[in-house]
């Protein structure tokens, strides 16, 4: 591994920082001073881990929001 990436996953970021930043980046209203103090203390890793949770949690919302509509006879 290269230094920088070393240097990369041991920044100091919380894990919940981390949420909020990748949530946030979903609806896309993030200021770019933001965006660069994040790349600056933020763990790749986790930025990943967030970001696979985040897309899952959407997906899950969006299946249950499907059925729930098609169940209760709306979409007819």
């Amino acid at each position: 591994m290269s230094d920088e990436l070393k240097d990369a996953t041991q920044r100091s970021g919380s894990f919940w920082q981390t949420v909020q930043a990748v949530g946030w980046s979903f609806f896309g209203v993030r200021r770019r001073s933001a965006f660069e103090a994040d790349v600056q203390k933020l763990n790749p890793v986790h930025v990943i881990i967030a970001g696979i949770v985040g897309v899952l949690l959407f997906i899950a919302v969006l299946v249950l929001l499907v059925r729930w509509v098609v169940g209760s006879g709306i979409a007819t």
